[in-house]
């Protein structure tokens, strides 16, 4: 049922703006969707309360929200005057210029946790950023703004990679199913391109094949296989675009028996061989 939910991306490679408001996000009340892009929300004023990935969030003043590709989506209400900046990168950004690295951090830094809180300081400097991100994104010639994409990208998940890590109380804040979730999280950025058996994760977390899988999908909405599935795809897109290696090599390096093997799995979950996935425009 998820794969036929509406799905949003972006239509170039990255955008700011701040003209987010209660009638464009009405459009997604009761009416979840599914993004292909990742989007970085940060709210100055009012009060938006959500679900993702089957969890409710809320998202208050003063707070950075981090939507990774794949996430479904769906507003539940809307709490005063918005003031919302916005900063995003489309799917296609993300699988053909080499990104996946950034990416799959990101995924598990904010594994079940999503939003996180900024204090005063913290929300003028990232409003300034924001500011100057729009000022770029409205000014510079199309050419330069493909240009400076992969460096805003990598800066962008860097600094997200730095505000999770420095958050001292961060484990406190934890329950336990979302440790073992983080912990999950973190074994698979680890080992994706080796084991795709979920049960070797649980095995390794000390817990059993069935509670990793529920935990897993309670905090985050997706299966253990989905998210294991999403870092090897991603790699493999990333090599698919942006290597000269045969599709033999990739899918030696991740580990599949055979090129067979890899083409199958690879279909299942793009819907197309390595092949035309190469040769696609």
């Amino acid at each position: 049922m998820d794969k036929e939910l509406p799905k949003i991306d972006l239509p170039e490679d990255w955008l700011a703006g701040t003209d987010i408001n209660k009638d464009l996000l009405g459009l997604y009340t009761n009416f979840p969707v599914r993004l292909k892009c990742e989007i970085f929300v940060l709210c100055i004023e009012g009060t938006v309360e959500a679900t993702l990935n089957l969890n409710k969030i809320q998202v208050k003043p003063n707070s950075l929200v981090t939507l990774i590709p794949g996430s479904i989506f769906q507003i539940n209400r809307i709490d005063g005057d918005l003031k919302i900046y916005i900063l995003g990168f489309s799917s296609n950004y993300i699988e053909e210029n080499h990104q996946s690295h950034f990416l799959v951090e990101t995924m598990y830094h904010t594994l079940g946790k999503p939003v996180y809180s900024l204090n005063e300081k913290g929300t003028q400097m990232m409003e300034n950023y924001f500011k100057l991100l729009i000022d770029l994104y409205e000014n510079l010639p199309d050419k330069i703004k493909k240009e400076v994409a992969s460096n805003l990208y990598a800066d962008v998940h860097k600094g997200i990679s730095i505000m999770y890590q420095s958050m001292s109380n961060e484990k406190a804040n934890l329950s336990k199913s979302e440790m073992i979730c983080r912990n999950f999280g973190q074994l698979v950025i680890q080992h994706y391109q080796n084991n795709r058996n979920v049960s070797w994760y649980a095995e390794k977390l000390g817990i059993s094949h069935a509670h990793l899988c529920t935990i897993v999908k309670q905090i985050t909405g997706h299966t253990c296989v989905e998210i294991i599935a999403s870092m090897v795809i991603m790699d493999a897109k990333s090599q698919l675009k942006s290597t000269h290696l045969s599709i033999q090599e990739i899918s030696d390096s991740l580990n599949f028996a055979n090129m067979s093997f890899f083409g199958k799995y690879f279909k299942r979950n793009v819907g197309m061989s390595p092949l035309e996935y190469r040769n696609k425009g």
